[in-house]
């Protein structure tokens, strides 16, 4: 009777530590998927449920640990296998335990090579650990990072379940997602295949409410996997290409129309044909917008007439050519496009106030011009 006892104490600390143990998903990062799809949706059931995919010790009601925690009468045999099962499992989850973000290194030693970076919430497998360090695999990013910068063990599955995220994800090349809990319901969108949106519940009767751009949607549950997402560190490389987005995306950010009349809008035209005719059309763009962020910065004057003519400023414009341009109208209707585009606030360079001919001087360079 006692051993049986100690098995079921057993089996409970087991399902309570168990899970977590995490496999990484190409395009979504660390993921595991639920052995019961019924009830994997309910906060109450945590991470018992999450099915290992290096060992089975999710909740599998044939485990031997299982039938001996529900049956008294298994033999002591039985109750020694389950309680070494329970000493020798260890979890492979890793999170960081930071504010902001850590680095992980090529080798376990602060001196090594940088090559990724773990974020607050993010969280991976471990894949070796030496002299208080750990080698991890966090999505695409491999590596080493300081032990007392993670979270292991039952800190690191709390973590995770405070963390992370239920999704569902479609089977089929395009799953409807419905206004209702029925086939004939409204369509509201379709998920293609692969793709996955945020779990709100299992419903129990076939079909799985989801977050499908901010509404309620619903799905069948026969046609999508439910798998529990982590936050995912970044390679270096990685992040160099999304800061190199993000920086693109700064310098094209619309920055705001102005009014503007029919001659103002021919004026700049001529002003571009003459500084950049035959430049791309980024670049006539790009001379546009400078004449724009000037009338709207406040150190300037604030007409497009004023600023192009301003003392000192704009060559083309003192020396009388942009003025011949506009009279005889020979303006090209790209010169036309970027003025109104220039107007209506696009931008292929960003806030920059300045441009000339390249010379070697840091900035923006677009075709023969460089922007600041």
């Amino acid at each position: 009777m006692k051993q049986v006892n100690r098995l079921s104490a057993g089996i409970t600390r087991l399902i309570l530590t168990v899970g977590l143990c995490t496999t990484i998903v190409a395009g979504g990062g660390v993921t595991v998927e639920a052995r019961n799809a019924g009830t994997f949706g309910e906060p109450s059931t945590g991470i018992s449920n999450i099915l290992s995919p290096v060992a089975p010790l999710g909740l599998d009601k044939d485990a031997a640990e299982v039938k001996a925690a529900q049956n008294a009468d298994k033999s002591s045999a039985a109750a020694s296998s389950a309680q070494t099962t329970e000493e020798t499992t260890e979890s492979t989850l890793v999170m960081a335990n930071v504010t902001r973000a850590m680095n992980v290194r090529e080798n376990p030693s602060e001196d090594a090579t940088k090559v990724g970076m773990l974020y607050k919430d993010c969280g991976g497998r471990i894949l070796d650990r030496k002299d208080g360090w750990t080698k991890l695999q966090s999505g695409d990013l491999i590596g080493w990072a300081k032990d007392e910068y993670l979270l292991f063990d039952e800190e690191a599955e709390a973590q995770a379940l405070d963390v992370g995220r239920q999704v569902v994800k479609s089977l089929g090349s395009a799953l409807n997602v419905r206004s209702d809990a029925s086939e004939t319901a409204q369509v509201i969108g379709v998920l293609p295949q692969n793709t996955f949106v945020e779990m709100i519940e299992d419903l129990g009767n076939g079909w799985i409410t989801v977050d499908f751009n901010d509404e309620t949607g619903f799905v069948q549950s026969d046609y999508v996997t439910k798998e529990f997402r982590i936050d995912q560190g970044e390679t270096v490389a990685a992040i160099k290409i999304r800061e190199e987005a993000e920086k693109k995306a700064a310098l094209t950010k619309n920055r705001g129309r102005v009014a503007a009349d029919a001659d103002e809008v021919k004026l700049l035209a001529a002003l571009i044909q003459c500084e950049a005719g035959n430049q791309p059309y980024e670049g006539k763009l790009a001379v546009g917008a400078v004449v724009m962020n000037r009338v709207k910065s406040g150190a300037y004057q604030n007409s497009i007439y004023s600023v192009i003519y301003a003392s000192g400023q704009f060559t083309p414009a003192l020396n009388g050519t942009v003025a011949n341009v506009y009279n005889a109208g020979k303006i090209s209707d790209s010169c036309y496009q970027a003025a109104q585009a220039a107007i209506n606030g696009e931008t292929t360079v960003g806030g920059a106030l300045h441009f000339r001919r390249v010379n070697g001087r840091e900035g923006i360079i677009i075709g023969a011009h460089v922007f600041w």
